[in-house]
């Protein structure tokens, strides 16, 4: 397999002596190592054919070419391309992970030792990693008892006048309610940072979730709805700052201008309150091939979501003692990453934890995918007085310790589907019954 060398930094024209772009392309043997990886399996039929297909890449790679690029190349651009179309923006950037893009959007903000940043009581870690190793004080916001997105009223009882960005996040992909979020940040000069990792997808009066806010980023991690090759994201922009967003994604490597003698410049990306310098978050065309083939059969993967949701729900929906996953409606369509399910204490005799143990003798696996932020240690480690978080995040408590967990809803037959819905139907009975 000959080497195509396409990279700016070298020589890629015809010369005695080629520099490639690529140290070391991969051969038959290591594109079989990620065949077996893909499509595992073991046993006399397996081993036959990957022996078949062995042959069949070798004899490929005697008649191919090796790529010349790795990362950042048309593959990306083609996916980037792509997610504009489907999300309604211009520049999307395809970034190494949520996390990076997160990064991305807090640089701009020149965040720093003493601002203020307003998350989600209930969220992943990631959304406020950045604040803290800058040390920027994280001040969690409750949450909706129904949704368990951020409440907009208590968002704004805690705004000071250090805050500097508030980050709203779709929990389970059901659609915060970003009009309040919006209406209320921007008028106290506040950029929104929407942590859309779960959110891909979804609707909010008729704009896609993740292109309201000041910032929105996607994640495609391997439990997300679609996946990069396990890693990956998108960060999008409604600022003029988003035709920036490229230089900020690669160390502020500038191809538009040249210093003396040299094939590019770097320069610091003009923030929010003034320059700051740019960070290393570059995805390749492997993640970028990955991505691109599930999204193209993306509509069909929500769907199929969508309607195990409501065939759970229809299932569920007339016992008393049970919350059911919101579906939205007409203004609002959730990406369905999470089935959502919550228990009323009082009428069903018991809170979460026991329907939790009930249904595990089932064999039905239930978790809560989000603790508290609060209640880690890397929050009581940096000093913050975690007692009064819980106290001024009441819902929260309540939610976490007795009403909420999330269900498995997709890649699931009908059948298991009902046996889930009769298992929850049951353990309720059997908390009723105090049995």
């Amino acid at each position: 397999m000959s080497k195509k060398p396409t990279d700016f930094r070298y020589n890629t024209g015809s010369t005695a002596v080629p520099w490639a772009a690529v140290g070391e392309s991969y051969n038959a043997d290591d594109i079989m190592d990620v065949v077996k990886f893909l499509l595992q399996g073991e046993g006399d039929t397996y081993d036959s054919a990957v022996a078949e297909v062995r042959g069949a890449v070798k004899h490929l790679a005697e008649v191919g070419t090796a790529p010349g690029k790795l990362s950042l190349g048309d593959k990306v651009v083609q996916l980037e391309q792509e997610m504009d179309a489907y999300l309604g923006v211009e520049d999307s950037t395809f970034v190494s992970c949520a996390t990076s893009g997160f990064e991305i959007a807090f640089r701009y903000a020149n965040l720093q030792k003493g601002d203020e940043v307003l998350v989600p009581a209930i969220t992943f870690a990631a959304t406020m990693a950045y604040p803290l190793a800058v040390g920027a004080k994280v001040v969690f916001v409750d949450v909706d008892p129904v949704t368990l997105n951020m409440d907009p009223a208590d968002m704004e009882r805690k705004i000071t006048s250090r805050t500097k960005m508030v980050v709203p996040v779709h929990i389970g992909g059901y659609p915060v309610d970003m009009d309040p979020v919006m209406e209320i940040a921007h008028r106290h000069g506040i950029l929104v940072l929407e942590d859309a990792a779960h959110a891909f997808g979804g609707t909010y009066k008729g704009r896609k979730l993740g292109t309201i806010g000041d910032f929105g980023a996607f994640s495609f991690h391997e439990v997300k709805n679609v996946t990069s090759f396990g890693e990956g994201g998108i960060l999008v922009s409604t600022l003029p700052f988003r035709s920036q967003l490229k230089k900020a994604r690669f160390l502020g490597l500038d191809m538009s201008h040249k210093i003396q003698d040299w094939l590019y410049d770097v320069v610091a990306l003009e923030g929010k309150y003034g320059p700051f310098v740019a960070n290393n978050a570059s995805a390749t065309e492997i993640q970028a091939i990955g991505l691109l083939s599930q999204l193209h059969r993306y509509a069909a993967i929500l769907a199929e979501r969508e309607h195990n949701v409501i065939q759970v729900n229809n299932r569920l929906g007339s016992c008393d003692a049970l919350q059911v996953q919101p579906l939205g409606d007409g203004q609002t369509r959730p990406t369905y990453h999470l089935y959502e399910l919550q228990v009323d204490p009082a009428k069903a005799g018991a809170d979460v934890r026991v329907l939790r143990e009930k249904l595990a003798t089932k064999g039905v696996t239930t978790i809560p995918h989000f603790a508290p932020l609060y209640r880690f240690s890397i929050i009581r480690q940096l000093g913050y007085d975690v007692q009064r978080i819980m106290e001024s995040c009441p819902v929260s408590e309540e939610v976490f310790l007795h009403r909420f967990t999330h269900l498995p809803i997709y890649d699931l037959s009908s059948g298991q589907l009902d046996y889930m819905a009769d298992a929850v139907l049951a353990s309720i009975d059997e908390m009723k019954r105090g049995v």
